[in-house]
């Protein structure tokens, strides 16, 4: 397992948008880097929302090189982002001309990614955005197809999140090379779900790049770590048994006072202890 300084998903050190526990936060998006940087950060997951997707950063020119001025300036990566625009209007859950134009935002977004060189594409499969039917799964395919030039092209990776059980989503994964297509696991959402972590690494461990950390309670909402239903010590038993390479991104809840720097700090104090344990061989699995 390599040595590993988590990063976080990008509005974890801004104000609540609407309520919201994840949004791209407009208004202060560049303010992030800087505190970011203060905080010990190295790392910052990029997120997009259907609404206003075009006016991310992202998205222009202009927008990435300002993006690459603040990642030299504060030593801050961005080598992957979540694709919450997906989830919020799925193309592949949709037909005709409203279907044409979100797969055309769709492109518009890996190729976006793939000038700012980010190389990990996590695509939510959950909420709105689940595969519901073997018509779901054919649409995403398709859409997949459209982008394949492009992923491989620059080396790039779709780390899909899916709310399928370990089986299925072994079966799922099974149709998608590895080079350019992995998972994102995210360990708030199978607790939330009630899968077995033994279950899950056996089924597909091996096709993990990418992993995000919250808790959550079991058919519930994220809460803390550590007062969910996660089972942090026998995941992270796991993760370092497989020799696992990819990025480990806090995706935690969000902090009742706004001090949103301590709590994040915290949190990373929090995983980077579970990984130091496992490093150290005082493993529980």
């Amino acid at each position: 397992m390599k040595q590993i300084n988590p990063g976080f998903m990008q509005g974890r050190l801004s104000p609540l948008i609407d309520g919201k526990i994840q949004a791209f936060p407009a208004a202060c998006w560049e303010d992030e880097f800087p505190l970011a940087a203060e905080l010990g950060f190295d790392q910052i997951e990029w997120t997009l929302d259907h609404v206003g997707l075009m006016n991310n950063p992202l998205m222009s020119r202009e927008g990435r090189a300002d993006m690459r001025r603040l990642t030299r300036r504060n030593k801050i990566k961005v080598t992957s982002v979540t694709m919450d625009n997906v989830m919020q209007a799925p193309f592949h859950k949709t037909k005709g001309a409203l279907q044409h134009g979100l797969l055309e935002d769709f492109s518009a977004v890996v190729d976006a990614c793939a000038a700012a060189k980010i190389k990990i594409l996590v695509l939510p499969l959950v909420d709105d955005g689940a595969l519901e039917n073997a018509e779901d799964e054919a649409a995403l395919k398709s859409g997949l197809d459209i982008v394949f030039p492009v992923l491989s092209r620059n080396q790039m990776r779709i780390a899909f999140e899916s709310d399928f059980p370990p089986d299925r989503l072994a079966k799922f994964l099974a149709t998608y090379g590895a080079q350019n297509f992995g998972l994102t696991y995210d360990i708030g959402n199978s607790a939330g779900l009630g899968f077995d972590p033994g279950d899950e690494f056996k089924a597909y461990g091996e096709r993990i790049i990418h992993v995000h950390v919250k808790d959550r309670l079991r058919g519930g909402s994220t809460v803390p770590l550590g007062e969910g239903d996660a089972l942090f010590d026998n995941v992270f038993d796991y993760i370092a048994a497989q020799n696992y390479q990819g990025d480990i991104i806090l995706q935690t809840a969000r902090a009742d006072d706004d001090n949103h720097g301590g709590v994040l700090t915290t949190y990373r104090s929090m995983v980077l202890d579970w990984i130091a344990d496992r490093q150290s061989g005082a493993t529980t699995a």
